[in-house]
């Protein structure tokens, strides 16, 4: 299992060693910033979880995905559009929720991804579950089966705002 062949070469769970530094480095960074302890027995339980992470990244094929790699500028602007919409929609289902007649449609919807790659895909599925009122029930082949709780989630949804921000991750 090396760690150094060309890019081209890589087999399953495969990788250069400079992704896998990138990784470690995200991570630990990312670790400190959020942890906010720095005592010694905290900060090597921090070590030990992100060495843990990037081995087990390594095992699952991670590297194998060098795209990956390549989207994690893009995230944090994803992020920061994800969790204003993660709080409008948490506003929309609570105002739902107080309502006395609880005026819910549910209904269900097919989204035809435009992110090219099982990745991209996958980010549109998660990113879609994670905002309260929806919920991503399958993806097959670049469409993704979304249960909306009100006609007005499926309709935000189809005007493509998520599906555009999750295909532009991709793209380099």
């Amino acid at each position: 299992m090396s760690l150094t062949r060309a890019p081209h070469m890589l087999q399953r769970g495969e990788a250069r060693l400079s992704s896998v530094l990138l990784l470690l480095l995200i991570l630990s960074i990312t670790w400190l910033l959020w942890s906010g302890l720095y005592k010694p027995l905290v900060v090597g339980l921090g070590v030990f979880s992100c060495v843990l992470s990037v081995y087990l990244a390594h095992r699952m094929g991670f590297f194998r995905h060098q795209a990956l790699l390549g989207l994690l500028p893009r995230l944090p602007g994803y992020w920061i559009w994800l969790l204003r919409e993660i709080i409008v929609s948490s506003i929309d289902v609570a105002k739902l929720i107080l309502k006395p007649s609880l005026p819910i449609s549910p209904t269900v919807v097919v989204l035809e991804a435009q992110a090219q790659t099982d990745v991209g895909q996958v980010i549109l599925g998660n990113s879609i579950t994670l905002s309260p009122g929806t919920v991503t029930l399958d993806l097959h082949e670049g469409k993704l089966l979304i249960h909306c709780l009100t006609n007005e989630g499926a309709r935000e949804l189809q005007k493509g705002e998520a599906n555009r921000r999750a295909a532009a991750l991709e793209r380099k």
